[in-house]
This record gives structure tokens, C-alpha cells and sequence, in this order.
């Protein structure tokens, strides 16, 4: 019998979670801060772990961060942070929960220059759009380059923090600013 199997990236295997965030989110334009917000805390959170340890916190990063309201985070204050400690739902790493507050601050600063996060990230794409790669297995795909380079340092100047050159790329990915499906995935060119 002939199973129609579905061609996906390599890295996201049959976990179910990780198979619904590739289909549905991963390297899909995002054009609403709001969403991009949320990605700036996630990848945050996920340094130094894997992207599965946080998809399953999400929801509970969601409550803990106020819906990824911006101007909610950017207000909130050490008691807010002695809260989060204490929330066994996220990743309880005082300097990553300061961190998301204090990137909140920036975040709110980038959109009053640029009118939008989304519009200060495409600044620094060629033409305003997104890179397109073609890569045919995984262990081509760097985990940095002079794109992701350019806006870490931008982003560090400007008082960022956990966004690092590998987790901007990571994030760029996420957000599909930067386009890092395999070539065989028939989810490649979901947004045209």
C-alpha cells in the first residue's frame, strides 16, 4: 500500500509539537509585532537549550508574560521578577527573565523609531525581503552569518540582551526573514 508521506525539514522528526510548529509557524513571515515579540522572549528563554524545552513551556510563558503584551512586560518590576522565580512553569534564570523585561524597553524604543519591530528587522533584509536559502540537508545551514551578525550587534547596542549572532539567526528563521526549509520540504514556499 503507498502512504503519501509529507516532506518536512529533517530536524523536527515526528514529535508532534515540533511537527505543528514547522508546518504552521516556523520560517512564515511574520509581519505583527505582537508575534514578534513573542519570538524575541521565546529564543531568549532558549539559549543554551533545546527549542523543544521551550515550545512546551509556551503556553505557560504566555501567562507569565502577560500575553506577550510589550508595554505589560516592559512595566513589570523585581517583584514581577521574584514572581517569575518562583514560576516552575518557565525556565526560572533571573537574568533571562530580566533580560526579557529589559529587551521589552528596547523593544517599545525600536517601534517608536522604526514604527515597527517587524519594519526595523526587514532594515537590514536585501530589498526588505526575506533571504531564501537553498539547502539540501541539515549540516549545510550555519547557525550564524553576516545578516544575523549585522543585527545582533545593532541589537546589543541598543541595550538587547540573550541575542546573541546564533540566536538571532535562530530568530530570523523563526519569523521567516530568513527562509532555512531543506529544499525536499514541501513546506519551502507556504507563504507564496
Amino acid at each position: 500500500m503507498f502512504m503519501n508521506k509529507t516532506k518536512r525539514c529533517d530536524w523536527c522528526g515526528e514529535e508532534p509539537l515540533y511537527v505543528r510548529y514547522h508546518d504552521e509557524e516556523w520560517g512564515r513571515s511574520v509581519t505583527d509585532d505582537k508575534i514578534m515579540f513573542e519570538f524575541l522572549v521565546l529564543e531568549g528563554a532558549q539559549a543554551g537549550l533545546s527549542w523543544i524545552t521551550i515550545l512546551r513551556r509556551r503556553e505557560n510563558y504566555r501567562k507569565a508574560f502577560a500575553g506577550f503584551d510589550v508595554q505589560k512586560v516592559a512595566e513589570m518590576t523585581e517583584k514581577d521578577v521574584e514572581r517569575l522565580m518562583h514560576d516552575a512553569g518557565i525556565i526560572r534564570n533571573r537574568r533571562k527573565i530580566e533580560a526579557a523585561i529589559s529587551n521589552a524597553v528596547h523593544f517599545i524604543e525600536i517601534q517608536k523609531e522604526f514604527s515597527s519591530f517587524c519594519d526595523y528587522l526587514r532594515s537590514f533584509l536585501p530589498e526588505g525581503k526575506p533571504v531564501v536559502n537553498h539547502w539540501n540537508t541539515l549540516s549545510e545551514i550555519p547557525v550564524s552569518t553576516p545578516l544575523s551578525d549585522a543585527v545582533s550587534k545593532d541589537m546589543k547596542k541598543r541595550g538587547f540582551r540573550f541575542f546573541g549572532t546564533t540566536i538571532c539567526y535562530a530568530h530570523l528563521q523563526a519569523v521567516g526573514y530568513v527562509n532555512d526549509h531543506l529544499e525536499t520540504c514541501q513546506f519551502k514556499y507556504h507563504d507564496e
